[in-house]
């Protein structure tokens, strides 16, 4: 393991999304002293002209990018070109720009939606391309691939040490809590609080609740990512995530005693299940030496504390 120069720009792109948020409170806590970021009035990464000036500008020694055009399964099925052509720019503009201004290092953030909809279970980074893909969020996995592997290619044919994360589905402070385009449990603590506030009798849920579903604090994968970082010859690309998982059924449960809501579940067969598992191996992030910390009721009570504050405040991200 090495150690990153405290004194090194670190560039954090999507610093205002809550993995770029996470990422900036872990720098921060380990006290860097130059942490990079850029509001979109100043720096639009689906730009090329922009992201090469602003690159060319402030010369950052390492990056992350953790900036990309999300959302749950609503949002992919009905803006597919959208996730396709911003998060294949994102990654273009920032794999290409880092390069051409000396960049040292760069970690590019994927998702586990990149490997086969039937993969091997637990998914090893090896089944990538080696099946379809789970069409309700084709597009985004593609895009995602694509940076995975500019940063494979870059690193082979010019020998920069541009390297990948897949993360598995996250959660945590300042998660986006729009009520048709956010995941899974940002959209069920935002349900269960809403229909316990009005006293809604019963709170509906999509899907049959068999799916199963691997989730990682933010915290974590902001963790995982430093140790990555630190590491002096990563993988191509590797998986962060806990190595267990849960269905949505019981997801829903313990999010509905999170939340204190004591209406009825019910689950609405007719609407899509999407994957039937995804759980990642996470055998090569612990040869490296990492592992998660927080434990899942522990980490949805600390999301739900966050989201009640900026509920209470009028402040909720939604986007």
């Amino acid at each position: 393991m090495t150690s990153l120069d405290l004194a090194s720009p670190v560039f954090i792109a999507g610093h205002r999304g809550m993995v770029g948020g996470a990422l900036v409170r872990a720098l921060q806590a380990k006290g860097h002293q130059k942490i990079l970021t850029a509001g979109r009035s100043e720096l639009d990464l689906v730009n090329q002209a922009s992201v090469e000036s602003w690159f060319a500008k402030h010369r950052p020694d390492v990056v992350v990018v953790a900036a990309a055009k999300v959302g749950g399964i609503h949002a992919n099925n009905t803006y597919p070109a959208d996730f396709l052509y911003d998060n294949l720019m994102i990654a273009s503009n920032c794999v290409h720009a880092a390069f051409k201004n000396g960049v040292k290092r760069l970690l590019f953030l994927g998702s586990s939606c990149i490997y086969p909809r039937l993969a091997p279970q637990p998914m090893p980074e090896d089944s990538l391309l080696t099946g379809p893909l789970e069409l309700t969020n084709e597009a985004y996995a593609v895009a995602k691939i694509a940076g995975l592997k500019l940063c494979q290619h870059y690193r082979a044919q010019h020998g920069v040490l541009f390297h990948s994360a897949m993360p598995t589905n996250l959660y945590g402070p300042g998660d986006n809590y729009h009520p048709e385009n956010s995941h899974v449990i940002p959209a069920l603590l935002r349900r269960f609080h809403e229909a316990k506030l009005k006293g809604v009798p019963e709170v509906v849920v999509w899907g049959t609740g068999t799916p199963r579903r691997e989730f990682l604090h933010v915290d974590d994968l902001a963790d995982g990512c430093l140790h990555l970082l630190e590491s002096e010859n990563p993988p191509d690309w590797v998986n962060i995530g806990c190595g267990d998982d849960i269905t949505i059924r019981a997801l829903a449960e313990l999010v509905k005693s999170v939340v204190g809501y004591e209406g009825e579940l019910v689950f609405d067969t007719t609407k899509p299940d999407g994957t039937p598992r995804k759980l990642m191996d996470v055998s090569r992030m612990s040869a490296l030496g990492w592992g998660p910390k927080i434990g899942m009721k522990e980490g949805l009570e600390e999301a739900y504390a966050d989201f009640q504050k900026a509920y209470e405040a009028h402040s909720v991200r939604e986007g």
